[in-house]
């Protein structure tokens, strides 16, 4: 057995989710915020059979496209007037960060 975790936009969450639930798959949705843009994000949690990874991998490639988004700079730059100014800038966000990990026990209680 092995246990997906999938760090996905907010935005491709409730598709993705709806997706691999139609599949067949059992998902676990926790809230958190990604470190570098400080925006918020789901994390899933998927129990699959061994055979079933690349199932589950593939949905998630399949909903979870990346993309280009202007943001502002986390940390303003000074301006040669010494005010703080945001600076924008180009970043690929979306698609998903997977980790898979091997379950060695699982019990449903």
């Amino acid at each position: 057995m092995k246990l997906i975790v999938a760090i996905v936009q907010d935005e491709d969450s409730q598709r993705l989710i709806n997706e691999l639930m139609t599949e067949g798959f059992r998902v676990t949705k926790l809230a958190t915020t990604g470190g570098f843009l400080r925006s918020g994000n789901t994390t899933l949690l998927v129990g699959v059979e061994d055979d079933q990874t690349e199932n589950a991998i593939s949905v998630i490639e399949r909903i979870c496209k990346s993309h280009k988004q202007v943001t502002s700079s986390p940390s303003p730059m000074v301006n040669s007037t010494g005010t703080y100014t945001p600076f924008p800038f180009e970043v690929m966000v979306g698609g998903a960060t997977i980790f898979v990990l091997t379950v060695d026990q699982f019990m449903k209680l």
